[in-house]
């Protein structure tokens, strides 16, 4: 018994110096986010960011203007859900699912307790937000253009001479040679730190360029952050006040929305974290489909929103098929052609033109089955895009396909 106690009582111990030691190396390592991470990850029963953390975060407000409520089609939920869909969207836990056609909405349907107001983390959309921002800083002036090099607002990279070769339309097209592991999962990364942490700018800035730019496409958070201190600086506006003067407030968004800073004051997580509702997410997409249009009223150049949606095939080796433009994931590969805004837990924005369509989901978790329907990350992408297209083909044959042509312009 005696043997036991001890042997218990040493284990205790191991337990303790080891966890001390661990702790000693996470404080040397600056690597203190791992405690909060946990705490708003596994402590809460989740092994990642979750929809619903606009709580554990500070946030700087996204105002809006006078609102401009979408209107409803004449078919407004009179289509069913195919079977598909519905199996789809319950299965991986839903928030929202929203069809707009020919600028009217077609289709809403929310589950689990939310609605059409309910404000839910965007992830990677956000990263489509900020090469829009990119594209309004070039047209103001702040920025000369897509080729303009990173240094000339990131002087600490002044002396990196791999750096100086990125420009700024390489961090929107991720083809930045950056130094960067993107994974969501492993507490010891780079894309971790970059949620919890507390000073993101000083993070990005103390990582190095490894390759040169320009040349390969590789998808990293890190670049999108680099490209939100970029436009800050050259804006010297919060991209949270920017989105709104330009976007926002013109769109006529039902609601204020939420950008996650790294600290109170401090910078926002421009790689993601843009909390809104459905409804004001599609009416980004619609804003893309329209090449930038709204209600009259040229909101973004239409060449840079042109330039957004086109493969760039210089970044794909001869035998890939080219599926990112300018922050856009795209696939006109597919039976029905489109392009998407994509987050980390299934947060879409897909755009169908042949069908003036936008698709809009937003749930808690994504169906990562490996059936492989598509070249995109995301199987159910293509379950969202191809039962949206279902659906409108089985409208009413006395609705003429040609009747809306003229509404491409939501009530311009």
């Amino acid at each position: 018994m005696k043997f036991l106690f001890k042997l218990v009582k040493n284990l205790f111990l191991f337990i303790v110096v080891l966890g001390a030691i661990l702790v000693v190396i996470i404080y040397a390592t600056d690597n203190q986010y791992i405690f909060r991470g946990v705490q708003l990850t596994y402590l809460k029963g989740h092994k990642t960011a979750n929809i619903d953390d606009r709580q554990d975060f500070d946030t700087r407000i996204i105002d809006n203007g006078i609102v401009q409520e979408w209107k409803e089609s004449k078919w407004y939920n009179s289509i069913p859900l195919t079977d598909t869909l519905l199996t789809e969207l319950e299965a991986y836990q839903s928030a929202g699912f929203l069809i707009i056609k020919d600028g009217e909405i077609l289709n809403e349907n929310y589950f689990n307790g939310y609605s059409d107001t309910s404000l839910t983390n965007s992830f990677s959309v956000s990263k489509t937000m900020v090469t829009l921002l990119l594209g309004k800083a070039i047209e103001e002036g702040y920025i000369s253009g897509l080729d303009q090099s990173i240094v000339d607002f990131l002087p600490e990279y002044e002396d990196d001479s791999l750096a100086r070769l990125c420009t700024v339309g390489d961090l929107s097209a991720m083809t930045a040679g950056y130094d960067w592991s993107e994974n969501y999962y492993l507490p010891l990364n780079p894309t971790a730190k970059a949620y919890y942490g507390r000073d993101i700018t000083e993070q990005m800035l103390s990582r190095k360029f490894i390759h040169n730019s320009g040349e390969e496409f590789n998808y990293l958070s890190g670049v999108t952050q680099l490209l939100g201190i970029v436009i800050t600086r050259a804006t010297k506006k919060p991209l949270s006040f920017y989105l709104s003067e330009k976007f926002w407030k013109p769109l006529g968004m039902r609601t204020p929305a939420y950008w996650a800073l790294d600290n109170p004051d401090g910078m926002e997580k421009a790689y993601c974290c843009v909390h809104s509702n459905a409804r004001d997410f599609a009416k980004l997409g619609q804003l893309i489909l329209q090449d930038g249009k709204w209600k009259g009223d040229q909101l973004i150049d239409s060449g840079f929103v042109a330039l957004m949606k086109s493969p760039n095939t210089t970044a794909f080796s001869p035998n890939e098929q080219p599926i990112y433009g300018y922050s856009l994931w795209l696939d006109y590969l597919h039976s029905t052609p489109f392009y998407s805004l994509i987050g980390h837990l299934g947060q879409y924005i897909a755009v169908v033109p042949g069908h003036n369509m936008v698709v809009v989901r937003v749930g808690r978790t994504r169906d990562r089955r490996h059936t492989k329907m598509g070249a995109l990350p995301g199987n159910d992408l293509y379950y969202y895009v191809d039962e949206a297209v279902k659906m409108i083909q089985s409208l009413p044959k006395d609705e003429d396909p040609l009747e809306h042509e003229s509404k491409l312009d939501v009530e311009s």
